[in-house]
């Protein structure tokens, strides 16, 4: 069983950073790939980038490219999501998700597991 959490949401002004954390807890021994995604409100979840278990192979949706980076510390058993140059089209709740295998499958059609979501607010 594994429980992922994320935190280091918030509020910021346009053009602002902001790093969001995603905390794995319980079997977190096991291999597993992680993504994020974000939902606004009246809007289906999208995906925003993921990350191969290794950290070899990273992937971006075409809205965050060159703004976002996405990492990982299985030291630690967190993903981290840094979000540079932010815009208020990016406010939305941010959702972090795992795969349990050591590859990210962008066209699978769901996760193992998923986060409760975290809060970003970008003020213009």
């Amino acid at each position: 069983q594994v429980q992922l959490v994320e935190s280091a949401g918030g509020l910021v002004q346009s053009g602002g950073s902001l790093r969001l954390s995603c905390a794995a807890s319980g079997r977190t021994f096991s291999i597993y790939a992680m993504g994020w995604f974000r939902q606004a409100p009246g809007k289906e979840r999208e995906f925003v980038a993921a990350i191969s278990w290794s950290g070899s192979n990273t992937y971006y949706a075409d809205s965050v490219k060159g703004r976002f980076t996405i990492s990982r510390d299985n030291a630690k058993n967190t993903v981290y999501l840094q979000m540079n140059s932010l815009k208020p089209e990016d406010t939305a709740v941010y959702y972090c998700a795992a795969d349990r295998s050591s590859a990210w499958y962008p066209n699978r059609q769901s996760r193992d597991y998923w986060g409760q979501g975290t809060q970003v607010t970008v003020s213009s």
